[in-house]
């Protein structure tokens, strides 16, 4: 039996090309309602220190454009939206633990641990199906399912 591939991952493979050719990489896309609106949202990251500039964004809108009127992956009417995932960005994907590790991380737990419900952290990766976090002493390791959110600080 044939599976059907989601609008989100039916647009990633059609954007990930797309973005690569940029000089971007593909962080996320979402397909979502918002209020009354269906919005494709498209976010790309890049390694240069600036950062995604509204140029960045523009630019791959621009590209996206034709490559989603000829596909056509969507019935009805939707806003293309392409975004940067900020300084403070939630990770979802196995790469974005990879990508990401270093970094000073929030988890927020489906249910407490240790009386709490959010661990503030350093993030050493994604490992068998577990975040991989230190408090700077001792590295602690929360099944994925276990994880509501985990989204990176930057202290500002």
């Amino acid at each position: 039996m044939k599976q059907h591939k989601s609008v989100a991952d039916t647009v990633w493979d059609l954007a990930e090309p797309v973005a690569e050719s940029l000089g971007y990489s593909l962080w996320d896309v979402e397909y979502v309602k918002e209020g009354s609106d269906m919005i494709l949202r498209i976010t790309i990251d890049t390694d240069r220190k600036e950062g995604i500039t509204i140029n960045d964004c523009e630019a791959m809108h621009r590209a996206m454009d034709p490559v989603l009127d000829e596909a056509d992956p969507i019935e009805g009417a939707y806003m293309l939206a392409v975004s940067s995932p900020g300084v403070e960005r939630v990770l979802t994907r196995p790469d974005h633990f990879s990508r990401m590790s270093g970094s000073n991380v929030v988890l927020k737990f489906y249910s407490a641990v240790d009386g709490s419900k959010t661990l503030r952290a350093r993030l050493i990766g994604l490992d068998d199906g577990s975040v991989v976090v230190s408090d700077g002493e001792t590295e602690r390791r929360f099944p994925l399912k276990s994880v509501a959110k985990c989204e990176t600080v930057f202290d500002w």
